[in-house]
């Protein structure tokens, strides 16, 4: 199994580290064994409010920055023209860096057109501010908008195996770009499901690394799953050495209910 993707000519590891809720030291210590263990791939918006902590832990790493791949978002209350670009210049200062890997619009402003700050995010592309441009939170419908106005590289989205996202899967294989799974094991509850525990003990396996297996096995799929334990990051990332069947991989996608873990009242209607 391949271990990044190439999405628009730039590399992206299909496995990263989400850092929502994680603040100061602790943050920082999380990162910090992340990159021990092997993640190349970090996850963190402005509204995390630990890009700072995390610029820092990059710096002090001394890993090649051309070898880590960086993702922050701009709030959904932050998109207009040059308001986006201020953000996100604020943003770079914090993470240490002249550049991010991948600018996402946090979540869609129904309120404003997206051409806006969609426009605004190619400038920056085109100024090497970000490699790439993309969405978080978006419906079909938006998804398809955006796509029509600028090459958008992954709609980051709730996915694990109780919310199904079939949908956004399709339109990613057709408009050639990647689903970005945030809350890929739902908080853990996999831990608490019959079938995937059955997997799970099949493969010696815990149920996080099951579900983990079954995203990256979806190809058009990467994930961010956050952990504050150093054992936990170690078992995430361990996903990579065994293989479901397609009759297990099934078992999971039937597990989908509808349930929705993140539905702020500025989201979407799903």
């Amino acid at each position: 199994m391949n271990v990044t993707v190439d999405v628009q000519g730039v590399m992206i590891p299909r496995l990263g580290l989400g850092t929502y809720q994680l603040k100061g030291d602790d943050c920082r210590e999380v990162v910090g064994a992340a990159l021990d263990i092997g993640y190349r791939h970090v996850d963190t918006a402005e509204a995390y409010e630990n890009e700072a902590e995390i610029g820092r832990t990059l710096e002090d790493s001394r890993i090649p920055r051309d070898e880590l791949f960086l993702t922050t978002k701009v709030w959904w209350t932050h998109l207009k023209g040059t308001e986006l670009r201020r953000h996100l210049d604020a943003s770079l200062e914090r993470l240490r860096s002249d550049y991010v890997d991948l600018t996402l619009i946090h979540w869609p402003n129904t309120d404003l057109s997206l051409g806006e700050p969609l426009e605004a995010m190619q400038e920056l592309k085109e100024a090497g501010r970000t490699r790439l441009i993309g969405v978080s939170n978006f419906t079909p419908e938006l998804l398809e908008r955006a796509a029509e106005l600028a090459p958008i590289a992954t709609n980051q989205v709730e996915y694990h195996p109780f919310l199904a996202q079939d949908d956004l899967r399709n339109l990613a294989r057709r408009l050639g770009h990647v689903l970005t799974a945030y809350c890929p094991i739902a908080r853990n509850r996999v831990a608490d499901d019959p079938v995937i525990q059955q997997i799970a003990e099949r493969h010696e396996r815990t149920p996080a690394q099951v579900t983990l297996r079954w995203h990256l096995q979806q190809h058009e799929v990467i994930a961010v799953p956050r952990s504050s334990k150093r054992t936990h990051l170690e078992q995430n990332f361990d996903v990579f050495d065994f293989e479901l069947t397609d009759g297990e991989m099934e078992s999971i996608h039937q597990r989908a209910r509808g349930e929705r873990i993140v539905d702020p009242e500025w989201a979407p209607a799903w």
